[in-house]
């Protein structure tokens, strides 16, 4: 009675397929075309800058749009996710000192309203 039962496992039901064996294929090499011969000039070598210079950033009046309206955007989600914690810290405290005022005037009735 107070042994575990191991279940056992069933038998498949339905029709069983046996696996597929995969054969691999063969990969054949494919001889690369020689093209006609041609006149190799090499490349002048850049000249090298004194300093190095950074790159620069241009900033057309569409990235500004864009870098301005990401930011408001961003201020926007942090500010209403600052002010919806700190209304939801003011209700909790708000419950918590209408119950604690609730318990002390449970607390206290008794006492008030002794008979004598």
């Amino acid at each position: 009675m107070l042994r575990p039962k191991i279940p056992t496992m069933p038998l498949p039901t339905g029709v069983v397929t046996q696996p597929v064996a995969v054969h691999p294929t063969t990969i054949q090499p494919v001889q690369p075309v020689q093209p006609a011969q041609q006149l190799v000039v090499p490349a002048a070598p850049a000249p090298v800058p004194a300093t190095p210079s950074r790159p620069t950033v241009r900033v057309t009046p569409g990235t500004a749009l864009a870098v301005i309206g990401a930011g408001t955007a961003v201020v926007l989600v942090v500010g209403t996710v600052l002010v919806s914690m700190l209304l939801a810290t003011a209700i909790t405290a708000a419950s918590v000192a209408v119950c604690a005022v609730v318990v002390r005037s449970l607390i206290a009735s008794p006492t008030r309203h002794r008979r004598r």
